[in-house]
């Protein structure tokens, strides 16, 4: 089953993890210095934190999948469809390893595909990405010098 994500800028995490578990009626599942997590059933999902000096407000969005195959799925709906795409294969991001495939829509909106298979000891910045004024910059970092990563 897929669950929808949503990663959020935020100026300072404290203030925001009390909001946000407030507003869910729990604690995050992951706390760090610079970013938290809810893995929410009702709604389900997976609700992202960061302060990591990007603009406050909501930074891209996703869906969270299950398995490489329904990675694959998404990304070659999206490459049939004439978009194009940057994909990523164990990459590191957000505490976490991930396959990610990126998409940006019609609006601009940053869109993020992603299978997560393990933890990270670091928040994750990558390689830089081809063309990030192309791909509209993949996650958490700002263009044009991107680094790809939750």
């Amino acid at each position: 089953m897929k669950r929808l994500h949503l990663h959020i800028s935020v100026p300072e995490i404290e203030p925001a993890i009390g909001f946000y578990s407030t507003l869910f009626g729990a604690p995050p599942s992951v706390v760090k210095d610079d970013y938290a997590k809810w893995m929410l059933e009702d709604p389900r999902v997976n609700l992202a934190i960061s302060s990591r000096a990007r603009a406050p407000g909501v930074d891209h969005v996703g869906i969270q999948v299950e398995s490489p195959a329904e990675l694959g799925e998404l990304a070659s709906r999206l490459k049939a469809a004439g978009e194009t795409t940057f994909d990523q294969e164990a990459t590191t991001c957000c505490y976490a390893r991930s396959d990610k495939s990126w998409v940006t829509d019609t609006a601009g909106v940053r869109w993020e595909s992603f299978f997560t298979h393990g933890e990270a000891t670091s928040y994750g910045e990558d390689e830089l990405i081809p063309d990030a004024a192309a791909t509209a910059s993949a996650c958490c970092a700002p263009a044009p010098a991107a680094k790809a990563c939750c």
